[in-house]
């Protein structure tokens, strides 16, 4: 399973429901990355897309522990091991956790892949995602020249779960 997330200098995700920023070419990569795969939210993130429904061309999963919860154009599950379930016939590398904050913290024993825009901004938060330069498992793998939008400076980056020794000798 993948991740993608746009977080600022301290990780920081999010105020309020809602992204810290809108940058276009985050967005455009965003688009691109998941058009036509599999994507996981929870149910506030769900809300904060436009109209609060789920995104066109995508598998649109929602993870919530409301019982009662239903969406139309979304499969909904109600634990990690429902949604595990519900995405045991895809590929991993086509499925995208896109948030919240939870849900990222949920699933990332289950993430290989990070894609991160990290903005060169501190913004006022009340979301944040795991500090993965300080989490051993995880190595930055790539990293884009530095981008601008208006005076707002960003990278492209690429984490990936560093394989034990196990998954090494198998491959």
């Amino acid at each position: 399973m993948n991740i993608i997330v746009a977080a600022d200098r301290n990780w920081a995700i999010g105020k309020d429901n809602r992204l810290l920023v809108s940058i276009p070419a985050d967005m455009k990569l965003f688009r691109k990355e998941t058009a036509g795969k599999v994507i996981v939210m929870g149910r506030k993130t769900l809300e904060s897309l436009p109209n609060g429904q789920p995104l066109y061309d995508r598998v649109n999963i929602v993870l919530t522990r409301n019982p009662e919860f239903r969406v139309p154009g979304a499969v909904v599950v109600h634990s990690v091991e429902e949604l595990l379930d519900a995405i045991r016939d895809y590929p991993s590398g086509d499925v995208y956790c896109i948030g919240g904050a939870g849900v990222y913290r949920q699933l990332l024993p289950w993430c290989d892949t990070a894609y991160v825009t990290r903005i060169d901004f501190a913004y006022e938060a009340d979301a944040f995602f795991p500090d993965l330069d300080a989490m051993p498992e995880w190595e930055l793998t790539a990293e884009s020249d530095e981008m601008t939008y208006f005076d707002l400076e960003y990278r492209f980056t690429k984490y990936e779960r560093k394989k034990t020794d196990a998954q090494a000798e198998r491959g």
